[in-house]
């Protein structure tokens, strides 16, 4: 399956050229995400509230975990190590936290601002196993890294 990322990030630029305000970054990009390919089943941020702490922030599909600290779940992983985490069997992560009985594997990538600041991370999660790859994960991290570039 050959997904189109050159045409979503042309739409996320456009639609977000000149913004710099991170909810509104965040709430038009988990939009366009989460309706851009059928396997995204729970597409969201979880922002960073305090040390160590992220708390759900805009996001698309069914309830998400109110919060999560960067000691836990594959979240907590991506904001702690600053990684990017690719999980294709969600039941094989150790301290997965399953805020959704259907999700089946999980891509998250953390989020900064221009000064390389950890803003928070950026969830998608599949009802599907092994639903994401690293070409996802590079085109994903690319349009973080340009919407969030301005973020102050």
């Amino acid at each position: 399956m050959t997904v189109d990322y050159l045409t979503l990030a042309k739409t996320v630029a456009a639609l977000t050229a000149d913004e710099t305000d991170p909810i509104a970054l965040m709430a038009t990009i988990a939009c366009e995400v989460h309706h851009f390919d059928d396997r995204f089943d729970w597409t969201g941020f979880y922002r960073v509230t305090g040390p160590e702490l992220l708390k759900i922030g805009p996001y698309q599909g069914g309830h998400g975990c109110l919060v999560i600290p960067f000691s836990r779940g594959v979240c907590g992983a991506a904001a702690r190590t600053g990684q990017t985490q690719l999980v294709s069997d969600v039941d094989l992560f150790e301290g997965h936290i399953a805020c959704a009985t259907s999700t089946r594997s999980e891509l998250v990538l953390p989020v900064y601002n221009g000064a390389g600041i950890l803003l928070g991370v950026f969830d998608i999660d599949s009802n599907q196993p092994n639903a994401f790859s690293q070409e996802d994960a590079g085109a994903l991290e690319d349009i973080l890294k340009v919407s969030f570039a301005a973020v102050k």
